[in-house]
């Protein structure tokens, strides 16, 4: 079964930066993938889709509010995708989670869910406060 593992989450200032990782493993050749994909979670707001990125060619989407600021790529072998989060702010504050299967890349919101099932990972805290 595929399996997702987020890391780097943590607590900044405003302005400061963290680096997300999801470490992706079970992928087969049924159950094989192409799009990782970030989303978040505030309290109290819907969960929203962030960046994604293609695992074959590394082709990336970002929601317009983090565009210039979040950039999302992949290691050599597609299993591993980072988010490089600078400039952060206090609304960038939420649960971020990765998640295959069931994503579609999005122009302007990051990345939207279309389908289930889904494959999601734990979730790791960002929380942006001075």
């Amino acid at each position: 079964q595929v399996q997702l593992v987020e890391s780097g989450g943590g607590s900044v200032q405003p302005g400061g930066s963290l680096r997300l990782s999801c470490e992706a493993s079970g992928f087969t050749d049924k159950e094989n993938y192409y799009i990782i994909a970030w989303f978040r979670q505030a309290p109290g707001k819907a969960r929203e889709g962030v960046s994604c990125i293609s695992r074959v060619d590394g082709t990336r989407y970002y929601r317009d509010s983090v565009k210039g600021r979040f950039t999302i790529s992949k290691d050599t072998s597609g299993n591993t995708v980072y988010l490089q989060m600078n400039s952060l702010k206090p609304e960038d504050t939420a649960n971020y989670t990765c998640v295959t299967r069931g994503v579609l890349c999005s122009p302007n919101k990051g990345a939207v869910i279309i389908s289930s099932p889904n494959y999601w990972g734990q979730g790791t805290q960002v929380t942006v406060s001075s």
